[in-house]
């Protein structure tokens, strides 16, 4: 693989996972459940780690990036976040269908293998998906017998005051 072609290739890679990243973070945003919002920002950390890889890897090739804006989501009624995490579940399928042939043709050892491990970790958040929407709270973990979190996070991060 030439490098031009590996650089499209990782360009067009970053695009989509950054599309996704962008996906989860408006997901993050309308699913208030805290069992259900800290596995989205566990997946969302993750994917931020492979974007600066991405990126280091682009820019290594002399390339430039561009990152996907934050889509307008919504869901509504009483399996609304069920919806939404069975989006994000077709949404991973989607991309492991379009790009695990495309991975396993790259010839650049290092490239080949942060793709692969991405592709990877894409399946295990698929997974969380899958299980968020059928109602399985213990995404990260399971915890002591009759301990939980009540309630619900915030829709943003930050929320100024005085």
């Amino acid at each position: 693989m030439k490098p031009a072609d590996l650089l499209q290739l990782l360009r067009e890679f970053y695009r989509e996972k950054s599309a996704l990243y962008a996906r989860h973070v408006a997901g993050a945003k309308l699913v208030g459940g805290y069992n259900f919002n800290n596995a989205y920002q566990y997946v969302i950390n993750r994917e931020d780690v492979h974007l600066n890889w991405l990126r280091d890897a682009i820019t290594d090739l002399g390339g430039t990036f561009e990152d996907a804006p934050e889509p307008s989501i919504s869901a509504s009624g009483k399996d609304a976040a069920a919806q939404i995490f069975r989006d994000d579940s077709r949404e991973m399928q989607s991309f492991m269908e379009r790009w695990k042939d495309r991975v396993d043709h790259v010839t650049h050892a290092r490239n080949k293998t942060m793709l692969k491990l991405m592709l990877g970790e894409v399946l295990e958040q698929k997974r969380f998906f899958d299980q968020a929407s059928a109602g399985q709270q213990d995404l990260l973990g399971r915890r002591a017998d009759g301990m939980g979190t009540e309630g619900k996070v915030l829709g943003v991060r930050w929320v100024g005051g005085s």
